[in-house]
Order: C-alpha cells, then structure tokens, then sequence
C-alpha cells in the first residue's frame, strides 16, 4: 500500500491489448470523427483553426483587368501618343483610342480599349511618343492580369477541412471574406504527472525538470486546439481521479502513470471514471505504454509515457490524428524520403527516429533515447521505421515536427 492507502500496482488493463503503431493511429483517427461544430469568426482570429465550409469567391479576382507591370498602357498599334497616367485605386480609367497610351503602375485599372502593357524598360519616348524597344514585338494581353484570371464568382476556392494559415487568410480577404466559418477549437486539459517535477529552477536531489509543460502546448495548438490548460497532479490516486472526473475538455492528455509501476495510477483512475480503453499499448519505441480511451459524454483521454520522446512519440501517434479528425482537418499524403544511411529499427516494432534532410536523403540524429530531447530540438522530422530497420536508400515516412 501506498502512503495514500491505495494499490501500489495499476489494476490490470482489460482493454483491446498492444496495437500496431498504423493501427493505433487509425484508431485515434476514428475516434475524433465527430467534427465540432463551426462557427464564423473575423479572419484575424481565424488563424491556425480549420475550414468548416469551403472558401467560396465573393468576386471575380481580379475584380477588373489589371496591370501587371509599370509602364503604359497602349491601345492599337505603335507609336503612341501618351495622353496621362493611370494609378492604382483611382476613378475608372478614361476609354483609350488607338494610336493613344496612358503610363500605368502595377495593379492599377487598365482603361477600356487597352491591349496591352508596355513595360518601361522596354518603353522610349520621342518627342510626344511612346515607341517599343523590347525584345520581341508585343503581343495582345502582354503583362495584362484579366478580370476572373486566378477566380470567378461562386468559385469554390478551398475545400472544408483546410487548415487556416497565413495564405488561406491573405486569399479570403483578397476575394472579399471578413468573416470565415471555422471549426471550434478542440478544449484540451493537459495533465503532468508526478510528484518529481520542478518548473523552475536546476534539476538535482532527486527531482527533475518538468520539460513537457513547455514543449507539449505549442504543439497541441499548431495542431488546432485552442490554449490548452496545463495542470500539474502529484501521485496520488485521489487527486488524479478527480482531476479526470471534474474536467470537461474534449480531450484530456495526460503525461506519466500510463505503465505498472508503483505510483502509476491511470489506469483504475479510468475505470474508476467510466472510461472505455480503445488502445492500451502501441508496437512503437519509444513510447509504447500509450493509451487512449473514451470518457463519459463522448471526450476522450490520452495518456502518454512520462519520458519526454516518448510522450512525443504519443502525441503523433494518438494525439494529432485525433485532433486533426476532430477538428475536421483534411489530412494530406504522407511525406516521403529516402534514408540517407541506414535507420536502425526495433526488431518488432516501429520506430520513430528524429531525422534531419540532406540532398541524399534523411541522416539519424544523435541522443534519440527515450527520455532525451537533444535529438529532437535538432530534428526536421520523426522517420517512421519499419521494423527491423531501414537500408540506405529505402524510402521511410516523414512525420513533421512543429
């Protein structure tokens, strides 16, 4: 017995048993696919949230033909005679004759009768005319953006499901959008396990640094979730059943208690709570004593080990798929590359390796333990492993890190 009077041993799971690592990502999948519900917002808090209809163009862009370049506007053949200057955000343009050019700037509205745009390096003037000295004669349309060039109004821009990013922004606003329907964002209750942690100071006299309150958050929001809550539970029964009884976030993760050992309490914490294990051990290192379950009124837990690339590889194991489905997220193709040395492998299990890109390919990095960061603050990716190893050459997935 514990100093709290409770089992020194986590109760015996009764769940579905250690899953494969695609498995496992394919349950947490699954698991999220009841999109929250969406909601219009201004573009300036849309930001890093999810599509929940698609971008439709509220206007032909450009809205008019345009010019793509500086230099004067021609109507007919030359030579022309300049007659004014057209910018960008005036009145409409005066109609132009043949025989007649304006000088225009970049973007401004080019006046009825226009063919063309000749650009100013490639422009002289004699006396009061415009002669071309390009390269090649000009053509109709030359450096012309037309009206519905890159949309049309009514044109189904983006599919729902897209993330929202600087781009996504900049293009809602260009065809009109004040306002875009995006998805509620994820509630996430992030809870660090442990009666060790410090979250300040030097680590020494038994006690360690708490680095997964600082790392885990900012990914858990690059991957659609609003800010998560950070709570630190000591180890103890009581506090950790209660903690998971009164949250209500739609999805609790958990660092720490997910194994057998002593203090490691997760497990009849969930039962205690209702909870439905739908993975309980994943065919992955590091990090195989990861779980998942579902809560009371459709939420749901993920418990990652406590070692810091461990709970990592929990989080883009179970965490992500589950948010990204339950944000609604379109989720592309793997990326690919090929292994520029070989990639050692467990021999059962994947293997999530913290990689870096060269021109051959991707190289393993260094102090890849399970309770290290050092890899991972220098990595571009986690190669996924198959078991038994990757040769050199072979071609692996790529996981991307935030």
């Amino acid at each position: 017995m514990s100093a709290v009077g409770q089992p020194t041993v986590a109760a015996p799971s009764t769940g579905p048993g250690v899953l494969s690592w695609p498995g496992a990502r394919e349950t947490a999948r699954r698991a999220g696919l009841r999109p929250l519900p969406g909601v219009p917002v201004p573009l300036a808090e849309a930001l890093g949230r999810t599509l929940a209809e698609p971008l439709g163009a509220l206007t032909d862009l450009p809205a008019f033909d345009t010019s793509a370049m500086d230099g004067w506007a021609v109507a007919g053949p030359g030579p022309w005679r300049v007659a004014g200057r057209v910018l960008a955000g005036r009145a409409e343009p005066a109609p132009l004759a043949d025989g007649t050019a304006v000088e225009i700037a970049t973007g401004a509205q080019l006046p009825p009768g226009a063919i063309a745009v000749l650009r100013r390096e490639h422009g002289w003037t004699d006396a009061a005319l415009l002669h071309d000295r390009g390269p090649r004669p000009l053509t109709t349309g030359q450096d012309v953006r037309p009206r519905g060039q890159e949309c049309r109004l009514g044109e189904e821009l983006l599919p729902s499901g897209t993330p929202v990013g600087p781009a996504v922004l900049g293009l809602a606003a260009a065809c009109g959008h004040d306002r875009l329907p995006v998805r509620r964002r994820p509630e996430v209750r992030l809870l660090v396990l442990g009666d060790e942690l410090l979250t300040s100071g030097v680590p020494g006299s038994g006690l360690v640094r708490d680095a997964l309150g600082p790392l885990l958050p900012p990914w858990l929001r690059a991957a659609g979730a609003g800010t998560p809550e950070v709570g630190y539970v000591r180890d103890d029964f009581g506090l950790l059943r209660d903690a998971l009884r009164h949250s209500t976030a739609d999805l609790v993760v958990t660092t720490g208690g997910t194994a057998a050992g002593p203090v490691d309490f997760l497990h009849r914490a969930l039962a205690e709570a209702g909870a439905r294990l739908l993975v309980d051990g994943v065919a992955v290192r590091p990090g195989h004593p990861m779980l998942l379950a579902e809560l009371p009124g459709g939420r749901h837990l993920v418990g990652l080990p406590g070692n810091p690339l461990a709970a990592v590889a929990g989080m883009v194991t179970l965490v992500l798929p589950l948010l990204h489905a339950r944000s609604g997220r379109t989720v592309g193709p793997p990326a690919l590359a090929p292994a520029a040395a070989p990639l050692a492998g467990h021999r059962t299990d994947t293997r999530l390796q913290p990689v870096r890109r060269t021109a051959e390919g991707v190289l393993p990095l260094a102090f890849d333990g399970p309770a290290m960061l050092r890899g991972l603050a220098r990595a571009e990716a986690l190669a996924v492993v198959p078991p038994g190893g990757a040769a050199a050459g072979e071609t692996v997935e790529l996981l991307e890190v935030p």
